[in-house]
């Protein structure tokens, strides 16, 4: 049964900047020229609106509080993941950061009012009188680098923040993904052992049949119930395995688990296409994790700009307006209604080599980001090498896993034979079963290990999306009634 189609919640850098505030006067304008602007990271302010918040689950979850799909637990993960919503709030910090800085550079308007009671003791002559002064002030920044470079690293934190957002939300997905199928592989492989328990039992049955006809050995059948009674606490292990499984799957989502959406042995798995190179270089340009240690290097860049600022002079434009009825030393005078409109410029002298070793301090973290960096890009690399390989080792693995499961199945169907006819031993035949088995098992792994390996690939290279995710929910069988 497909799964119901949501909201793709990845989107893909893009160059488009962030619209520029419209501002009035000339030192408005010099602001515009002279502060950085930085560009958005993988979102336009629609997009931006639209995140994996904005994702609900199904209305049959929602319901029961119990996920049968794929859909169902990464779409309730979303909601439910403290680490997201930890990530969501970062993110929402860092566009009040921006929004802050720019509030630096708007305007600034300040009024003040004061009302007193004078008394005033002059040459023996006593006055009692009410003063009242009011003003209204404007400052506006026209030219201060320092100002500049902060806000410089507003954007730049921002996309930061929003990139690392993004990771976090491909970690938790993943996550989700691979205890669904960690679930699946273990419900499996318990399908499997109980399948072999009743093999061996009949083994057994048949030997204790010819035991009694006294055609078999006491021996034979002493070994058959032992192997039997490994297959039974074999099977008690791989139920545990499903209780913790399936426990891990509802601590991640908040989701009771129900019957879940199989992996069908004639399944189709998800194809990975290009060759290891074109990977590498996905990875080195859509990395989330790279990419918010970019933004991490130009905020580094900007702190060094900034801190050099403080050598240049600061300008400010101001503009006030009073009106008073006192004068200096609260002496009375009558009403007056002054104007003011003036530059403010402050040049620094000396600060007792403070700036200098801010400057020092700067230009050593600078160093300290880019070097990150270029270790987070040879980890990346590496690691996105390393899947790749694994992907395609796991694709020869599993068509050489099946044909040794063919060749088992049909090694135990000859040795049972060979049993009837009496040229084979039991031991030879429960031998054979385990051996079929256990070929079993491994091949329902290798492909289990083959869609985790997919997923960390897309992770990794930063072009997990959605469709992913619900390509491979897709392929799943509905769960047997």
């Amino acid at each position: 049964m497909p799964m119901k189609r949501v909201p793709e919640y990845f989107c893909k850098a893009s160059n488009a900047g962030m619209a520029c505030l419209t501002l009035a006067s000339a030192g408005l304008l010099l602001i515009a020229t002279l502060g950085a602007m930085a560009p958005a990271y993988a979102q336009t302010p629609a997009q931006a609106q639209q995140t994996a918040a904005d994702i609900q689950v199904s209305n049959t979850a929602l319901e029961t509080g119990i996920g049968q799909t794929l859909e169902d637990f990464f779409t309730a993960a979303l909601e439910y993941s403290p680490r997201l919503q930890v990530a969501e709030a970062k993110r929402d910090i860092g566009a009040a950061r921006r929004r802050s800085a720019n509030g630096q550079l708007l305007p600034q308007i300040s009024a003040s009012a004061s009302i007193s009671d004078n008394r005033q003791d002059a040459l023996n002559r006593i006055s009692e009188y009410r003063g009242e002064r009011l003003a209204l002030v404007l400052r506006q920044v026209l030219f201060d680098w320092r100002v500049f470079s902060q806000r410089g690293q507003a954007y730049a934190l921002e996309n930061q923040l929003e990139a690392e957002y993004f990771a976090e939300l491909s970690v938790v997905l993943t996550s989700v993904a691979e205890r669904y199928f960690d679930v699946l592989q273990a419900e499996d492989a318990l399908r499997s052992i109980q399948s072999e328990r009743e093999s061996v039992r009949n083994q057994v049955n048949q030997v204790e049949r010819l035991y009694g006809l006294q055609m078999a050995q006491i021996t034979d059948l002493y070994d058959a119930q032992a192997r039997l009674s490994a297959v039974e606490a074999e099977e008690l292990l791989l139920s545990s395995d499903v209780t913790l499984t399936r426990d891990a799957l509802r601590s991640a989502t908040g989701l009771g688990v129900g019957s879940l959406y199989v992996l069908g042995e004639g399944s189709a798995l998800p194809e990975v296409d290009g060759n290891l190179e074109d990977w590498v270089q996905r990875a080195r340009q859509g990395n989330h994790q790279i990419r918010a240690r970019e933004y991490s290097v130009e905020i580094a860049d900007r702190r060094v700009s900034e801190q050099r600022g403080a050598y240049l002079p600061r300008v400010n434009l101001i503009l006030q307006q009073q009106r008073s009825d006192l004068g200096f030393d609260n002496v009375p005078i009558s009403r007056t209604d002054s104007g003011y409109v003036g530059l403010d410029i402050s040049v620094p002298l000396f600060a007792g080599g403070s700036i200098r070793a801010g400057v020092s301090e700067a230009v050593s973290q600078q160093s300290i980001a880019r070097s990150e960096l270029r270790q987070l890009n040879l980890d990346v690399s590496e690691q996105t090498r390393l899947s790749f390989l694994r992907l395609k080792a796991a694709e020869r693995q599993i068509e050489a896993a099946e044909k040794l499961l063919e060749s088992r199945t049909l090694a135990t169907t000859a040795r049972r034979r060979g049993f009837e006819l009496g040229t084979v031993t039991s031991v030879s035949v429960l031998d054979a079963v385990r051996e079929q088995f256990m070929a079993e098992r491994d091949l329902q792994r290798i492909r289990y290990d083959y869609i985790r390996l997919s997923l960390y690939l897309r992770r990794d290279a930063g072009v997990l999306t959605s469709d992913d995710l619900i390509d491979i929910g897709n392929r799943l069988d509905q769960p047997a009634q």
